[in-house]
């Protein structure tokens, strides 16, 4: 379903499949297991109208409000302390150093993204295949992986360089291929630097503020000029609420998990996920 050439399947959806979506919608925007791949596979599976782009990107505002309101007190710390560093002039502090390692980590993925946007969100973006998304399953679990077999897990943020940020940020532009997901290729950036992977995933979070703010925001604006009907609102409003939740225990449980356990079981679930669905688009059982 198309508007202006927007992909907007979602109006098609009746609230029940909305707040469905809006639950996996939040959970899988901040685990590392790719929301655009499961607003694909879950539609396909279920033989309902595919969401669209569209709606995934607009979906981001919720992740952006879990990840605000979660931590809240490291973003009020980089903005006050990057506020007092600039007037007493201590470009050392080290809310300040995380300030422009956040803006210096988000310049590649905004050019990527302007370059891209004629594809990524266009009606039947060849990026959304299931072949796509199930190889980028399996890719990003291998590197995944290898960061677990290979790697320290030493490090904390007060150790961030520069250069470090902008590896992470780097990485952040295959959120853009759908089945990569943005959490999971910072994450394992992070990780391959050797930081521990709650301080990982804690940069990851903080990381994407800017970038899934400019994604949604500019998704909205896209929206809003696409001339969408009142009751396709509604089921974006509907939608947003519910990802909101879903996103804020997803962070909390990724969070408290990663104190203790490893990534593996993310890593096994995506190979399973992406073999499956090679399998079953190859096979005929799903359609690309």
């Amino acid at each position: 379903m198309c508007s202006g050439g927007l992909d907007t399947g979602f109006a098609s959806l009746d609230y029940l499949q909305i707040g469905i979506l809006g639950v996996i919608q939040g959970i899988s925007e901040l685990l590392p297991i790719s929301s655009t791949a499961h607003m694909r596979i879950i539609p396909a599976l279920l033989g309902w109208q595919d969401p669209g782009s569209a709606f995934s990107a607009a979906m981001q505002m919720a992740a952006l409000a879990a990840v605000i309101s979660y931590f809240w007190r490291d973003v009020q710390q980089v903005v006050t302390g990057s506020i007092g560093a600039i007037r007493d002039r201590d470009y050392d502090n080290r809310w300040f150093k995380l300030a422009v390692a956040i803006i210096l980590a988000t310049i590649p993925i905004c050019i990527a993204g302007v370059a891209l946007s004629g594809v990524l969100n266009s009606c039947n973006s060849p990026l959304r295949g299931l072949l796509v998304i199930g190889g980028s399953c399996v890719v990003l679990a291998a590197l995944l992986a290898w960061s677990e077999l290979t790697c320290k897990h030493e490090r904390d943020m007060s150790q961030m360089r520069l250069r470090d940020a902008l590896i992470v940020g780097v990485a952040q532009i295959g959120a853009l291929i759908p089945g990569v997901s943005r959490s999971g290729s910072t994450l394992t950036a992070a990780l391959f630097l050797n930081f521990k992977r709650e301080e990982a995933a804690r940069f990851s979070f903080l990381l994407g503020l800017p970038a899934i703010a400019l994604a949604g925001l500019k998704e909205m604006w896209v929206l809003v000029h696409a001339n969408i009907g009142a009751d396709a609102w509604g089921h974006l409003i509907f939608g947003l609420v519910i990802a909101s939740i879903s996103a804020f225990f997803a962070i909390w449980g990724l969070m408290k998990f990663l104190e203790r356990f490893s990534t593996w079981p993310f890593i096994v679930y995506r190979a399973v996920l992406g073999v499956f669905l090679i399998v079953a688009v190859s096979g005929g059982w799903l359609a690309n």
